[in-house]
C-alpha cells in the first residue's frame, strides 16, 4: 500500500474518506487504488456510529472501487448491504 504521511492525509478532502464521524475524524481513506483495497479489507473491522453511517461508507468504498476498476467480489462483506440482526 502506498504510504500516506500525516501531512498527505491532512491534504485529503473529507470526500476522500469512506467515513467521517460526528467528531470530524476521518476513517478509511479511498484516495487511490491501494487505499481503496485497504478500506475494503478493513471496512468490517471499523466501528461506525450507526448502521446508516456504515452503509454509506460501504457504498463509497464500492463506488471508489468501480471508478478505479477494482473488482468487488459478490461474496465480499463490503459488496453486500449490511443487514440488521433481529434480537
Amino acid at each position: 500500500m502506498a504510504t500516506l504521511t500525516e501531512k498527505g492525509r491532512d491534504r485529503l478532502r473529507s470526500g476522500q474518506f469512506a467515513y467521517v464521524d460526528k467528531k470530524g475524524e476521518e476513517h478509511l481513506p479511498i484516495n487511490d487504488e491501494s487505499h481503496i483495497r485497504n478500506a475494503m479489507a478493513r471496512w468490517n473491522q471499523t466501528e461506525f456510529e450507526s448502521a446508516s453511517a456504515k452503509e454509506s461508507a460501504r457504498k463509497k468504498i464500492v463506488s471508489a472501487a468501480r471508478r478505479h476498476g477494482i473488482e468487488v467480489s459478490e461474496d465480499s462483506n463490503v459488496a453486500r448491504p449490511s443487514r440488521r440482526r433481529k434480537s
